[in-house]
């Protein structure tokens, strides 16, 4: 690729420090180890005051907006929410709301998730893939789950958990170099 891969993780955790956003970092971590990438980190914990009362985009504050610019731009997302109460948290629900609905198509992304324990797992499959499906995003085929118990001082200790990223960034970067040379193509065709 002539440029960097521009990656952006978004962290669905409402507190920092955050499980779940270390669980991102490190997915990041391992992708930028394989090939070279611009990552930036979306927390919703910082962001959620600029948007939790908005209804429109036009009433989201000026860093929602440069967020979700940079998620609709991007060659690669990896996403991830605690599980709350059966599902991803409200407001990372909320900040996909504001985005575009076809600004998604064809854009890889891994999915992960935390939780208290393994019963949770299914998160992935039951509310992250629907949602991300119906932006047409390439939703990879592996995902991430971590519980509790795979973390310490919020960083991931697990081996487990770490042989699981190094898995799904393996069986993800020939799926979104493809897919990142389709989508770059089709845009340069286009004008």
């Amino acid at each position: 690729m002539s440029r960097p891969l521009r990656v952006v993780g978004v962290s669905g955790s409402l507190h920092e420090p955050s499980r779940t956003t270390e669980l991102v970092r490190a997915i990041l971590a391992e992708v930028g180890f394989r090939i070279e990438i611009e990552s930036t980190l979306i927390e919703i914990a910082a962001l959620g005051p600029g948007f939790a009362g908005a209804l429109r985009r036009d009433q989201v504050a000026p860093a929602v907006e440069e967020a979700l610019q940079l998620i609709e731009s991007a060659d690669f997302l990896v996403v991830a929410s605690p599980v709350y109460r059966a599902s991803f948290t409200g407001l990372f629900k909320h900040l996909f709301d504001f985005v575009g609905q076809y600004d998604l198509v064809g854009t890889p992304v891994l999915l992960a998730a935390t939780g208290g324990g393994e019963r949770h797992a299914l998160i992935i499959e039951h509310q992250l893939r629907p949602l991300f499906g119906f932006f047409q995003a390439l939703t990879l085929p592996i995902g991430v789950y971590a519980s509790s118990s795979d973390f310490a001082n919020d960083g991931v200790t697990s081996p487990e958990i770490s042989r699981r990223v190094v898995q799904a960034v393996d069986r993800s970067l020939p799926l979104v170099e493809h897919a990142t040379l389709v989508r770059r193509s089709e845009y340069v065709t286009t004008w």
